[in-house]
């Protein structure tokens, strides 16, 4: 099995990039699918299990799978704990499966490591960032620069969190991924070739 796990900051095109890479290299592709398979297995809205996974206020109150969760923490991070431990059972079926593909997020490169997943990280400067969430934004959605610059930020600082959370690393550091992709200045359907070939390059050196 080739697995490829994408972490990126959010607005820098990881999830488009990781979709182009799947239809090039013939990955299946996970992003929501996660989602989706978490709530039906714990009987959940989507919208719920997809807000819980992502919000940081259960960062008030130090919580670990590296540590018990008796003595304190409440129902709040109880409930992101139990959907945490379901969204890794839900990741270890994918790899379990055997088939090539391409994990969105998640903390897919840490709950993996195991399977040596090629790991990339996306990245973009703020003005890039803001510019590609506005280009996407749904119709009928007019928030400020302000406002897209306050969400960036606050998504960004959840998934740092989650992944300390897991595993005590920090999210986004250089020596933890196999290829760093800047798309500040690119377009997607040009790069993703790009980064493709590299990803095909990265599976025959480390299988020699």
């Amino acid at each position: 099995m080739k697995l490829i796990t994408i972490s990126r900051e959010f607005g820098s095109g990881g999830r488009e990039l990781g979709k182009r890479l799947s239809d090039m290299l013939g990955f299946d592709y996970y992003d929501r699918e996660i989602i989706t398979a978490i709530a039906q297995a714990e009987g959940k809205a989507e919208a719920y299990v997809e807000k819980a996974l992502e919000s940081h206020v259960w960062q008030q109150t130090p919580l670990t799978y590296r540590r018990s969760f008796a003595g304190g923490g409440g129902l709040l991070q109880a409930e992101r704990a139990g959907l945490l431990m379901a969204q890794k059972r839900v990741i270890d079926g994918i790899a379990k499966a055997g088939r090539d593909c391409i994990i969105i997020g998640r903390d897919a490169d840490i709950l993996l490591a195991g399977e040596r997943p090629f790991r990339i990280f996306v990245c973009a400067d703020m003005e890039d960032k803001v510019r590609r969430c506005m280009e996407r934004a749904p119709e009928g959605e007019n928030l400020s620069r302000r406002a897209i610059e306050q969400n960036i930020r606050r998504i960004d600082r959840a998934r740092a969190e989650s992944r300390e959370m897991i595993s005590g690393s920090k999210w986004g550091k250089g020596g933890s991924y196999d290829l760093t992709v800047n798309t500040g200045g690119w377009g997607l359907k040009a790069l993703a070739p790009a980064v493709a070939e590299f990803a095909v390059r990265w599976f025959a050196h480390v299988r020699r």
